[in-house]
């Protein structure tokens, strides 16, 4: 049975409840502190395999959408170079550098066993956030200080631990590419973290960080992320590797890459993030977070995601030291539930600090041992080694020279993604009912992804009305929607004429709804003398309830009645580390215009036909609730003032959208809607292809109207073709 009362409460059939009063804000928890990567981030385990498959369909969107990577950018050829070949006796390292983007290159080092025959399994091995990452050395006092711990054994080996896991593995007869992060070693065309600067937030040729970036969702996370598929492309294409035998492993940082790698490859065979996974901190680098990346998930699910495929981790005096107890008893449970309860391995060694020591190595050796096929004997330990000088590592020298770098080639690098995305997009304009398809699965997926929600489940919703006010024939209640699994409230007025909402003997409703929306919330249902305004009596005449509502950020939700002007940051240094988190303010109001939908359908007293109306500066968030209602909504008055995601230039906007701009920007949008009906203002004389293709695809290409007339008479437009519906 129904929850909600929103109507009936008008009849006298429930308890009146007063809605807020400006000064004292709704008890709505996203007014409460913001969550940031120190946040708690619990993994709870499906029931069945059919639901995980559901849940990690979703799980892997979000971190192709999050990355920039969906759709994958085209790949190019790789123009791999490998040279400077170093023999060590029992194995050989080659420098190898190649172009993941045209222009860009990732570098590193090829270990190769000597004597093997035949396709070998392989290791790739992203480096973490070590002092200059490959060419890491430790230095003297800090390899005694891990040998008088226990962490080590071999001086060498202390100094030097990064090759030390690639030297052993080696030996035991792996390939191994061990390869650069951005800015690290000889990857140096970009600076790791250079954060945001004013020089690089430019309308046209912007670089990382920027809002242009965001808004087209690229971060240092996808090009990391990419390098690493394009590191396995490599990997793939060298004669001597077994394509079908190809582990990853990582600490730190780059246990980041290695989670986040095998959660979107399905190439690896075998995984082990090294102190990285755990319920609690989720990594602090800008490298390790990305708008949308862990809102409702986060690392513990992402390692889950390697299911069926075996899964090793390691814990230390970190952030990790938890995951016996919060973690890794949920991803036993999760195996288990899959059936395949000894393909997840946790070694935690809580008595040493963050690290990949020898304990660490030591454990990845066997579980690679068992899980690749390598068949080296146990047990494995490792011996002495003569460390490569950088000059031995260092790919690039007079024959091999370094490329450009710096600002122009990161705006260059930016570009040719820019470019080759809105080829892409262009190629999914629909033609016909398959490609419409398609579109939506690309486009429809990433918007998902990028607002969260869907209206909510009826049983999920409260929702009362309360104190009325009377305009002669008209009446309007205040009332309070609850949406209680999320701790979000809705301050909201409903519009009516009396003998429509049952305050005479009789009760006229036409079981038609109107959900106004507007840049000033309920409030702007009403005149300046606090009058229900023309445009909203030519629909209430009708017969028609109009619902108004203040979303988050406007009328209620602040203590003056005005809405917000800027929105609230984790990191004034990068957006991913606030809308990593936390959904940015212009999906909250699309959030509440599903939750107001969802509350009207599914009344004790419900609608039969539901419009939107999205005018004077809320064109925007309609278009965008009408593409993720669905068939809850029978229409839509979509006035976008010429509004584009690509012009909003600062993330504390209340417009900002991470992505907003990648799929076609508002149009790309609009189209989604197809083919339910909708009138479209605001475009101008420029058509938004995107949009009418879509309905013509569809098949229904009178289903959208659009007005390019004179804006004095633009409202009364829109009456009259939501009237006509």
């Amino acid at each position: 049975m129904s929850k909600l009362n929103l109507l009936t409460c008008l009849l006298g059939l429930g308890i009146l409840l007063p809605t807020t009063t400006f000064g004292e804000l709704p008890k709505d928890g996203r007014l409460g502190p913001l969550k940031d990567l120190n946040g708690y981030f619990p993994f709870q385990p499906c029931e069945t395999p059919d639901a995980w498959a559901a849940r990690s369909e979703a799980v892997r969107r979000r971190i192709l959408v999050a990355t920039g990577l969906w759709p994958m950018p085209s790949k190019t050829p790789l123009q791999t170079v490998i040279h400077g070949k170093v023999d060590r006796e029992q194995y050989t390292v080659e420098k190898v550098y190649f172009q993941s983007f045209p222009g860009h290159f990732v570098t590193g080092s090829l270990y190769r066993p000597k004597g093997r025959d035949g396709r070998r399994p392989a290791v790739l091995s992203p480096h973490g956030h070590w002092a200059n990452g490959r060419f890491y050395d430790a230095g003297e006092a800090e390899a005694r200080r891990q040998i008088e711990m226990g962490g080590e054994k071999s001086p060498i080996a202390a100094r030097f631990p990064l090759q030390a896991r690639c030297v052993h593995l080696a030996r035991m007869g792996y390939v191994v590419f061990h390869y650069d992060m951005v800015g690290y070693a000889d990857s140096v065309q970009l600076v790791h973290r250079p954060n945001v600067r004013e020089k690089m937030n430019t309308a046209e040729n912007w670089g990382y960080f920027s809002p242009q970036a965001e808004s087209r969702l690229q971060n240092m996370l996808g090009l990391q992320t990419y390098n690493s598929i394009r590191a396995l492309d490599f990997l793939d294409s060298l004669p001597d590797v077994d394509p079908k035998r190809i582990g990853v492993t990582g600490g730190s940082g780059g246990g980041t890459q290695t989670m986040i790698l095998c959660a979107v490859d399905p190439r690896p065979a075998a995984s082990l993030p090294a102190v990285m996974v755990s319920t609690a901190m989720q990594g602090g680098c800008t490298c390790e977070n990305a708008c949308y990346l862990r809102i409702g998930t986060g690392n513990v699910e992402f390692a889950a995601l390697f299911a069926p495929k075996p899964l090793g981790m390691t814990a230390a005096d970190d952030w990790t030291k938890e995951m016996e107890t919060k973690g890794f008893p949920e991803l036993k449970q999760h195996y288990a539930m899959l059936g395949i309860e000894d393909r997840v391995m946790l070694h935690s060694r809580t008595e040493f600090p963050h690290n990949y020591n020898l304990p660490t190595r030591l454990a990845m050796y066997g579980w690679f041992n068992r899980h690749l096929g390598v068949d080296a004997s146990e047990p494995l330990d490792e011996s002495d080694f003569r460390p490569l000088s950088r000059e031995e590592m260092s790919v690039f020298n007079d024959d091999h020279p370094k490329p450009p770098g710096g600002d122009e080639h990161e705006r260059a690098l930016l570009r040719w993604i820019t470019d080759d995305s809105q080829k892409q997009m262009a190629a999914l304009t629909p033609s016909n009912q398959e490609e419409l398809a398609k579109y939506r699965e690309i486009v429809g997926g990433a918007l998902d992804t990028m607002i969260g929600r869907r209206p909510a489940e009826p049983d999920t919703l409260e929702g009362s009305s309360g104190e009325w006010e009377f305009f002669g024939d008209y009446v309007a209640a205040s009332a309070m929607v609850r949406y209680a699994d999320r701790g979000e409230e809705l301050p909201t007025v409903i519009l009516g004429r009396k003998d429509v909402l049952g305050l005479m003997d009789h009760n006229e409703w036409n079981k038609n709804a109107v959900i106004w929306v507007d840049k000033l919330g309920k409030r702007s249902l009403f005149d300046d003398q606090g009058e229900p305004k023309p445009a909203v009596t030519r629909i209430l005449a009708t017969g028609a309830i109009v619902f108004g509502v203040d979303l988050f950020g406007q009328g209620e939700f602040t203590t003056e009645g005005n809405p917000i002007a800027k929105t609230r940051q984790v990191n004034k240094d990068y957006a991913g580390y606030t809308f990593g988190y936390n959904d940015p303010v212009f999906a909250q109001r699309v959030h509440d215009i599903l939750t107001l939908v969802s509350a009207v359908k599914h009344d004790k007293d419900p609608a039969e036909n539901i419009y939107l109306v999205g005018l004077d500066g809320a064109g925007h968030w309609v278009a965008t609730a009408m593409a993720q209602a669905g068939d809850a909504v029978d229409g839509a008055v979509i006035d976008t003032g010429g509004f584009r995601f690509a012009d909003v230039t600062a993330p504390d906007d209340p417009d900002f959208l991470p992505g907003g701009a990648k799929y076609g920007d508002l149009p790309g949008i609009i189209a989604l809607a197809a083919p339910r009906p909708i009138w479209l203002a605001g475009e101008g004389a420029q058509t938004p292809t995107l949009a009418t293709a879509a309905y013509q695809a569809a098949g229904e290409p009178t289903k959208i109207t659009l007005y390019n007339g004179d804006e004095d008479e633009k409202e009364s437009a829109a009456i009259k073709w939501l009237l006509r519906q």
